[in-house]
C-alpha cells in the first residue's frame, strides 16, 4: 500500500469514530443550505461543498465546482466530487490528510460555540484542464451540529490562490472568524516529537512488525514496559494506534 493510500485510509479510519443517532440529526436543514449556497457559488465563482459526516460522503457540491481549473461538467458527472480528489498533488494529499486528522482532534475539543467559530485554511495543489498544478485556497467550517454538539456537516469553499509559487508545500492554519485569531497549523518540527532512545526503538520493532510479546522477549524488558512505552509514543505523536504512529514518525523523519 502506497503512503498516499496508506494516510488516507488512517484518515477516514479516524472519521469512523463518529458516531450518530438519526434522532440528533435534521436533515430538513440541508434543502436551505444547499439553495443558498448554490446562489452563493454563482455571484463569487467559488467551489463550494458539504461533507456529511455521518454519512461519510459529500451532500452537495456546487454546478460551477469544475470551471476554477477549466473542467466542465462532462469531465466529472460520473465520479462526482471523487474526480477533484484524484487531481490533487499527491504530495499534498498526504499533508492534508495528516493535517485534518489533527485539526479534528482539536475541533473534538472545542466547544459547540468553538466548532462554529472556527475555520480551517488550507492552500494545496491541484491539477486543472491543461494538466498543470494550480495552487487553490480552501476553507473548512463546520455547518451543522449534532443535537449534542458533535460536529456534522462541514462546509468547504474552494477558490485559485493569489500565490501560484508551484513548489511550495501545504499551508494549514486555524482561524477564529469571530476574534480574527489565527493559528498557523503546519506538521510539527522534528525537535517537537522526540522519542526517547527506547521508545524509538520500540517503534521501530512495531514497524517490522514485532508484537509486544515478541519485544519483551527481544530486549528483556516485561511486556507492561513495552506496553507504556508503546502508549507514550502514540501520545507524543498524537496516534491513535500503532499503525498510525509508525506512519506518523516515519513521515516525520523520526525513523530514519
Amino acid at each position: 500500500m502506497s503512503e498516499q493510500n496508506s494516510i488516507q485510509e488512517i484518515f477516514f479510519t479516524f472519521l469512523m469514530q463518529y458516531q450518530y443517532r438519526e434522532e440528533d440529526l435534521d436533515y430538513t436543514v440541508l434543502p436551505a443550505h444547499v439553495s443558498a449556497l448554490q446562489t452563493l457559488s454563482q455571484i463569487g465563482n467559488s467551489g463550494i461543498s458539504i461533507f456529511d459526516i455521518n454519512k461519510k460522503q459529500i451532500a452537495f457540491y456546487s454546478a460551477n465546482y469544475g470551471k476554477l481549473l477549466g473542467y466542465s461538467p462532462a469531465d466529472y458527472e460520473g465520479l462526482g466530487h471523487q474526480f477533484f480528489d484524484g487531481k490533487i498533488h499527491p504530495e499534498d494529499k498526504v499533508q492534508l490528510a495528516l493535517n485534518g486528522i489533527s485539526i479534528l482532534k482539536m475541533f473534538n475539543a472545542f466547544s459547540s460555540d468553538e466548532k462554529l467559530n472556527h475555520k480551517v485554511i488550507y492552500e494545496y495543489r491541484m491539477l486543472n484542464a491543461e494538466e498543470k498544478y494550480v495552487r487553490l485556497i480552501e476553507q473548512y467550517q463546520m455547518l451543522e451540529l449534532d443535537r449534542k454538539g458533535q460536529i456534522w456537516l462541514m462546509l468547504s469553499i474552494v477558490d485559485v490562490s493569489p500565490n501560484q509559487e508551484e513548489n511550495l508545500p501545504v499551508k494549514s492554519q486555524l482561524l477564529n472568524f469571530r476574534t480574527g485569531h489565527f493559528i498557523p497549523f503546519d506538521t510539527p518540527p522534528k525537535a517537537e516529537l522526540e522519542l526517547t532512545k527506547r521508545e524509538l526503538e520500540i517503534l521501530k520493532l512495531v514497524k517490522e512488525g514485532f508484537l509486544s510479546k515478541e519485544i519483551s522477549d527481544k530486549l528483556s524488558i516485561s511486556v507492561h514496559t513495552v506496553n507504556t512505552h508503546r502508549q507514550r509514543f502514540l501520545e507524543k505523536l498524537g496516534a491513535n494506534n500503532s499503525f498510525e504512529a509508525v506512519k506518523f514518525a516515519s513521515k516525520w523523519g523520526l525513523l530514519e
